[in-house]
């Protein structure tokens, strides 16, 4: 295992999903036409946390959906494990509204990838955008984030690795650096 630094606390986590929450007020108003769909599993947790600052702050109802990429992954052929299947749970129609994906780490695109192919089989979204908590860069597909919680500069060789409360039982980002 190597060194181990952190790059988000957990007030930093906090501050920062309540941050993306108000940068989709801003650019949705009243969000009437949003879904909030997390993926799995990270994902979920953070598009949840999401969710509860969207419905305080407008004081209505915000759509909300998990998604599991899993079978869609272009690597999973290639997996020595079986592939883990989580739920997937999005609302009845997904045509004409505006998708909102959440993850914790954009890193090579490839997820998001999977998940835009999973989520084009429940219906035609009119967009698609994607907020993920952290962005470490090294992509291998041509995707970028809307709304990006923090960008850190790490060698391809290093791991992210977010902890959230409800998954992990506390918030934090960690950078652990190979050796």
């Amino acid at each position: 295992m190597g060194n181990v630094k952190t790059v988000m606390t957990e007030d930093e986590v906090r501050r920062t999903i309540d941050r993306l929450a108000f940068q989709v007020i801003e650019n949705h108003g009243e969000c009437e036409n949003l879904v909030l769909v997390g993926i799995q599993r990270r994902g979920v947790d953070i598009a949840a946390r999401v969710r509860t600052v969207l419905e305080e702050q407008l004081e209505k109802t915000v759509e909300f959906g998990s998604l599991d990429i899993n079978l869609y992954r272009d690597d999973w052929t290639t997996l020595d494990v079986q592939p883990m299947i989580n739920e997937t749970d999005i609302p009845s129609s997904v045509d004409g509204k505006v998708l909102l994906l959440i993850d914790d780490v954009l890193f090579t695109g490839r997820t998001v990838r999977a998940a835009l192919e999973a989520v084009l089989d429940y219906g035609r979204p009119s967009r698609i955008e994607l907020m993920v908590l952290v962005d470490r860069g090294h992509r291998e597909l041509p995707i970028q984030a809307n709304y990006v919680g923090k960008q850190i500069a790490t060698a391809r060789t290093e791991q992210v690795d977010v902890l959230i409360e409800e998954t992990d039982g506390r918030d934090e980002v960690l950078l652990q650096h190979a050796e």
